[in-house]
């Protein structure tokens, strides 16, 4: 039985501060959108993610891996961690809003679940694990609209990507675990980034040639912060978290990240939301919080007897 730890006032904060950098990332990758190509928009990102924490590395002296199988795992954890699903969640967000795109990146702890009890003998689905993944899935089904199954057009399709995304997510979690085992978590992010900037950066030069550099300032700043705070200062602070409070109090981040960016995106691009997303939002709410398991046992605690 896995035992939750408690969570200090430090590891709140630090739980606080992680949910309001990424649900701000929505926001700030849709701005610079407006002037970036979708590949530019990932390749700057990893590029500025790996330059801040290689940066970072070399001030603390940290040793870098040389065996050639690690930095072929970093390449292809880099395509499923961050190329894929990054190049996916921007398209999308050209065509839906950036709340709606966190609600889905929610579901990135339900498609783990998933992916986890495929590839691993001691994940399998629990009966409440099992309940958990269903109704979660549900809310995804429900956020996106039940009728874009039927009828899909450039709305529906930008919201699959999304969905999509979050799988790759979830399969390089599971790659992770078998491939990274064992490196300082910050060498193995710095090698992620650095993997995705080989990846991404001659591709987007092949496909849309050099990126534009007369920007406007503000997307300059999006850009910025996206690269450097959301990617490597966020990277960081999930591993100081993860020490704090431990893996399964990480879930909880993922449910504070969405209302974070639908408060931004309404109040910053004046993004309204159908119902539908919110009681999506719900029923992913609902089921990591089956999966999590310590809402239930703080109702049996509580119960008579």
């Amino acid at each position: 039985m896995t035992i939750q730890r408690d969570i200090s006032s430090r590891a709140w904060l630090g739980l606080a501060l992680l949910a309001l950098i990424w649900g701000a990332s929505f926001l700030s990758i849709r701005v610079a959108l407006d002037e970036v190509t979708v590949l530019w928009s990932v390749a700057w990102r990893v590029s500025l993610g790996a330059a801040a924490l290689g940066l970072y590395l070399l001030s603390r002296r940290h040793a870098l891996p040389r065996a050639p199988n690690v930095w072929a795992a970093f390449v292809v954890m880099g395509l499923l961690n961050n190329v894929v699903p990054f190049t996916l969640m921007a398209w999308g967000q050209l065509h839906i809003e950036s709340g709606l795109t966190a609600i889905f990146n929610a579901a990135t702890a339900i498609f783990g679940v998933i992916v986890a009890a495929i590839v691993f003998t001691d994940e399998r689905l629990t009966l409440r694990r099992g309940l958990g993944v269903a109704c979660g899935f549900a809310g995804v089904v429900t956020a996106i609209g039940w009728d874009a199954l039927t009828t899909l057009d450039l709305r529906s399709l930008a919201q699959i990507a999304v969905v999509a995304g979050t799988v790759s997510y979830a399969l390089a979690g599971a790659f992770g675990r078998v491939a990274l085992t064992g490196l300082r978590p910050e060498v193995a992010a710095f090698g992620m980034l650095l993997g995705s900037t080989l990846f991404m950066v001659p591709l987007a030069l092949a496909l849309e040639g050099a990126p534009q550099v007369a920007l406007a300032p503000d997307t300059y700043l999006a850009i910025g912060y996206y690269g450097i705070v959301a990617t490597a200062g966020a990277y960081l602070l999930y591993y100081w978290v993860l020490g704090q409070a431990g893996a399964g109090n990480l879930l909880l981040v993922t449910l504070m990240i969405a209302p974070i960016a639908i408060v931004l995106g309404a109040v910053v691009l004046g993004e309204e939301l159908a119902p539908r997303a919110y009681a999506g939002f719900a029923l992913l709410a609902v089921g990591l919080a089956v999966i999590d398991g310590r809402a239930l046992r703080l109702f049996r605690r509580a119960a008579p007897g």
